[in-house]
């Protein structure tokens, strides 16, 4: 109907998420002298409050087809709902780039759309003594919101703090036989959850423009017919080395003064080139045998001392091709001159005669 099929198990992650939160509570019994007598891990469970209630009555629980006995105090939670967020909303046509796990390439995905996930938490206990000490572990982490990082699209990566507000705490005491044994005290803490929902997310890179091509022509009767004369082309270059190639290696110690130093060998080095020395990038102003006249600290990266015998690796096409999202990169520009009186043609994607 509005899509092909999706699902990235946010609801699921959030419900999750939130339950995992109050999985390692404890209570104490102590004496009177005040030395620990027991410790008692609260249990938690997933389902309304009604359910454990009737449980309790029913004197034992069932779990794996297993009769058990239900003990408190205990916990559980459940969804009470959800709305969409209109404080947080962004432009609907808003897009971000990010890299596909699945196909390492980038990708184009559209903003993700805010909910809220009301979230209701019951404390179900035979002694108040019990029921605040689980109380009083919770309350002071939640002032009134906690952060909780959620990893909502792991196609992309993409990891989103999300807001757990506590709204408000509510106390319910029942009784049974005539007020005179409890059955249950019971607090619920009402929390709202601030997720996102994403929509489809592309698994390929259609429509990402990777290369700009500019055409110059004189005759301008007609454009479809006039030849080319000069082409400006532009590409992303790389700013790091991404194929640790080794094209040479220092042949002495770099300190953070030093803008001459020597090599290995130079042969396969230019002017103009762009190297990586651990991490710090250098600009290769000129080369007299071996030794490299550089500028160093390039692409804002860090002047920093470096060892003899460390890896020199060019920053070059071979590096350019592999640029992924998320990385810096530069522009690679190129020109070129004709007088062969081709034209580009769009459709076969080529230069041709008339």
């Amino acid at each position: 109907m509005l899509t092909n099929h999706f699902y990235h198990e946010i609801i699921r992650k959030t419900i999750v998420s939130f339950g995992t939160l109050f999985n390692n509570l404890e209570i104490q019994h102590k004496d009177k002298s005040g030395k620990t007598v027991s410790v008692v891990k609260v249990p938690i469970s997933y389902g309304p409050q009604q359910k454990f209630l009737a449980r309790i009555e029913q004197g034992r629980d069932y779990q794996d087809g297993v009769a058990t006995t239900l003990s408190l105090p205990r916990m559980s939670f459940e969804v009470m709902g959800m709305n969409y967020d209109a404080t947080r909303k962004v432009s609907t046509m808003q897009t971000f780039k990010s890299v596909n796990k699945n196909t390492n390439k980038m990708v184009k995905s559209f903003m993700p759309v805010p909910y809220n996930i009301n979230m209701q938490l019951s404390i179900i206990a035979k002694l108040n003594e019990d029921a605040i000490q689980i109380l009083e572990q919770i309350l002071p982490y939640f002032q009134p919101a906690f952060n909780l990082t959620v990893d909502l699209a792991d196609v992309i990566g993409e990891k989103r703090d999300m807001p757990i507000t506590l709204e408000g705490i509510q106390m319910e005491d029942n009784y049974e036989n005539d007020y005179l044994e409890r059955r249950a005290l019971i607090y619920t803490l009402n929390f709202v959850c601030k997720t996102y929902l994403f929509g489809p997310i592309n698994n390929s890179t259609d429509g990402l423009i990777k290369k700009v091509q500019t055409d110059y022509m004189s005759g301008t009767e007609n454009l479809k017919t006039a030849p080319r004369q000069q082409r400006y082309t532009v590409t992303p270059a790389a700013v790091k080395d991404y194929n640790a190639d080794a094209t040479a290696a220092t042949n002495e110690v770099l300190d953070t003064i030093k803008t001459e130093f020597d090599v290995n060998s130079a042969i396969a080095f230019r002017k103009g080139d762009y190297i990586q020395v651990d991490d710090e990038k250098m600009l290769i102003r000129s080369i007299t045998g071996n030794r490299l006249l550089v500028k160093r600290g390039q692409y804002s990266s860090l002047i920093q001392p470096h060892d003899i015998n460390v890896p020199v690796n060019v920053i070059n096409i071979q590096d350019d091709v592999q640029v992924i999202e998320g990385d810096d990169f530069g522009f690679g520009e190129t020109r070129n001159d004709y007088a062969d009186g081709q034209v580009y043609s769009s459709s076969q994607g080529r230069d041709s005669d008339l």
